[in-house]
């Protein structure tokens, strides 16, 4: 009583509403409902007497003796509570609390406190008073979650069964009562066993309540439990804009959800994200349409995602074009499984070196011939050319693969590993000398990385949800707490370093540059593995990102095919260009409403002329300056062998603006992407639902280009 004192109030809307959670974007607008538009409320007149006895019998064989509470059922769940017993087909719960409890508390297990059940028995006590039994049950028919997006049995027995619930038989009608418990876990369709399980515990159910026959619910045991079922249902579900547009960030925010402890389809509550429904509009029309980008066919794929460097907020995220009808299908952006190429460069090699060697912009590193420690595995470029002793700036603005895998080597992969842990990139095996030229990492992960570099170095995880509020009123509110990931002086220099990319002559991204906006950004390719790459045209690549970034907009994207070891699987050179023109498309629409921030040179860096060139130093750093990179030594020693994903050796690659050269590679997770020599993933991003890949289910050795 002390604690039903405080009970909140009920009343028969929320008794009778569906319990749909509803998701919001940024501005508040609703983006998605769960199963709501699709209910069919079932008046009590309307619903068979074989049901409303099924229900009562398999939940609450005294609902038309109790008055909302059971204290027989209360002291029979106690006592199995205490002597660890199984309290068999029926809980402590009568079905007007478990109705008070859809109506108006959170069914999270963290939710379940005695408060909370104390003013659940109080309000079922009141319940009980106002409303009739047969009310009741009308309530609770129409509420339940019934899996698949789906609320009430009326919608159930459309979905499952393609009739009215009065066209249903005692088979059918006994499923439908039972899987309120387990609504997934009793699916039909997915799991015919256990929905045939608990089918015949509610028949079972039922006779010994007396409503039916023991011969009856033998019978009906019987029938085929996918007897009637439609072929393929539709799923429920609904949008106040067009599905498709949302469906991946929709995806990702109830898996965030879901992680977070609550169920989204059972608890009715209020989502609300961080999405710009404008800027994912805008995204879904770029890579859905030929209006902005010229793609060569339909099965051409893409996966992007953009965030807010200085928050981490998901702001939209495209994971694939042309999907059709499908709803929460692969979502490419959040996939790990293609190779990042030269992408991974300022991630692994170009970054530690600044941030823990202090190396300026202008040191020398060399571009020449280098085997693999411990393999005659020679690595190439895209042009198979040599230019001796260049500048870091140089290296990277023309991404060529030899000097980033030296600068590997000189940082040492102990640090690299640290480097990248800072900005949320990990692996379960051993990075190797090849993870610096291709990492397996996402178009969020790596948007979220090169964000750091946009914000000045600090590191936000990215994040969908900002606020769950549930039936009972409760706020739960979230955010991204930055950590500092890197010095704000090797943020500035490789920002410096990456303007270059897009707007020198010899950059590899100058297909994404913006004219006047302050921007900076890599590029990456990868090239087939040796065993297969006479398969293709020497110029063919397997994948290509871009990633880029303003001062308040961090993008990643990848394309590809998701067969990509077929005849037409494959990029042309000219093709590799589209994740340049998707980028540049979709930052102009960004850009075109923030200001345009040029980023502000901190104290800790020192600009001076070099050979005619303005380079940058950190400030009151030793080093020497007219240094090279060494050739490899022991200390920094990781062997190709030791790779823990192997598939082959690692061999020569090429560049993002050329050609790459064959090359086996053998790359413990690693990608090669832009790079040299790299492992590819053998199963595209989209592997996970039809991709075939080049090798069976490791990463098969490949090349990369720049």
């Amino acid at each position: 009583m002390y604690y039903a004192k405080d009970a909140p109030s009920i009343s028969e809307k929320q008794l009778s509403s569906d319990e749909a959670t509803v998701i919001y974007d940024k501005n508040g607008e609703t983006i998605s409902r769960l199963g709501a538009q699709d209910r069919d409320y079932v008046k009590a007149d309307e619903i068979p007497k074989t049901l409303k006895s099924a229900v009562v019998s398999i939940e609450d064989k005294r609902f038309y003796k109790n008055n909302g509470v059971d204290p027989v059922r209360i002291l029979g769940a106690t006592f199995a509570n205490v002597s660890g017993s199984s309290l068999g087909l029926q809980g402590a719960s009568t079905l007007t609390q478990q109705l008070v409890k859809l109506s108006v508390f959170s069914i999270a297990a963290k939710d379940r406190t005695l408060r909370v059940k104390s003013q659940e028995a109080w309000l079922a006590l009141q319940v009980d008073k106002k409303y009739s039994k047969d009310k009741i049950l009308e309530f609770y028919i129409n509420k339940v979650y019934m899996g698949n997006g789906v609320y009430g049995m009326g919608t159930a027995a459309k979905y499952y069964y393609g009739k009215s619930l009065s066209d249903l038989s005692l088979s059918q009608l006994a499923l439908l009562a039972g899987m309120p418990q387990a609504p997934t876990s009793y699916d039909p369709n997915k799991y015919p066993d256990y929905a045939l399980s608990r089918r015949n515990t509610v028949l079972q159910a039922m006779v010994n309540n007396n409503v039916i026959t023991k011969s009856q619910a033998n019978e009906a045991s019987k029938t085929s439990i996918k007897s009637g079922l439609v072929k393929s249902p539709s799923i429920a579900g609904s949008s106040t804009v067009n599905s498709k547009v949302v469906d991946s960030y929709v995806k990702q925010v109830i898996s965030s959800v879901e992680a977070k402890g609550f169920d989204p389809y059972t608890d009715g509550m209020k989502i609300y994200t961080n999405l710009d429904l404008d800027a994912q509009k805008q995204l879904y029309k770029i890579g859905n349409t030929n209006d902005y980008v010229q793609y060569p066919d339909s099965k051409f794929q893409l996966g992007a995602s953009i965030t807010n460097p200085n928050n981490g907020k998901v702001v939209a995220m495209l994971g694939g074009r042309q999907t059709g009808n499908v709803t929460y299908g692969l979502n490419r952006a959040v996939q790990t499984d293609r190779s990042s190429g030269s992408t991974a460069k300022p991630l692994m090699d170009y970054g530690p070196a600044i941030q823990y060697l202090n190396w300026p912009t202008s040191r020398k590193v060399k571009d020449e011939a280098f085997k693999y420690p411990g393999t005659n595995i020679k690595l190439y470029d895209f042009d198979r050319q040599y230019q001796g002793k260049i500048t870091m700036r140089q290296a990277l603005v023309q991404s060529r693969n030899i000097p980033a895998v030296r600068t590997l080597q000189d940082v040492g992969i102990s640090k690299a590993t640290n480097f990248l842990s800072n900005l949320g990139i990990s692996q379960k095996s051993n990075y190797t000398l090849q993870n610096g030229i291709g990492l397996y990492i996402s178009p969020l992960q790596e948007s979220a990385a090169y964000a750091a570099f946009a914000n000045g170095g600090t590191y936000y995880k990215p994040y969908y949800v900002n606020k769950i509020v549930t039936q009972s009123g409760k706020t739960y509110r979230y955010s991204s707490q930055g950590k500092r990931a890197m010095s704000k002086a090797t943020a500035y220099m490789i920002t410096d370093m990456l303007k270059g990319v897009m707007s020198s002559s010899t950059g590899s991204g100058t297909t994404a540059n913006i004219p006047g906006l302050y921007q900076a950004g890599k590029t990456g390719t990868t090239a087939y593995p040796s065993d297969i790459a006479s398969n293709y045209p020497s110029t063919a690549s397997m994948d290509a990102w871009f990633t880029g970034y303003t001062r308040h907009y961090s993008m990643s994207v990848w394309t590809g095919y998701d067969q990509q070891n077929t005849a037409s699987g494959f990029l042309s050179q000219q093709e590799t260009l589209i994740s340049q023109s998707i980028y540049k498309s979709m930052m102009s629409y960004l850009s075109s409403s923030v200001t345009n921030e040029n980023w502000v040179k901190p104290s800790s860096v020192t600009e001076r002329t070099v050979d005619g060139v303005k380079e940058l130093f950190k400030t009151n750093s030793t080093y020497d300056t007219s240094g090279t990179s060494d050739d490899y030594s022991t200390n920094n020693s990781t062997s190709v062998s030791s790779s823990s994903r192997t598939a082959s050796t690692p061999a020569a690659t090429s560049s993002d603006t050329s050609a790459k050269s064959s090359s086996n590679s053998n790359s413990s997770n690693s990608s090669s992407n832009n790079s040299s020599t790299s492992s590819s993933s053998s199963s595209s991003s989209a592997s996970s639902s039809s991709s075939s890949s080049s090798s069976s289910s490791t990463k098969s050795s490949s090349s990369s280009k720049n």
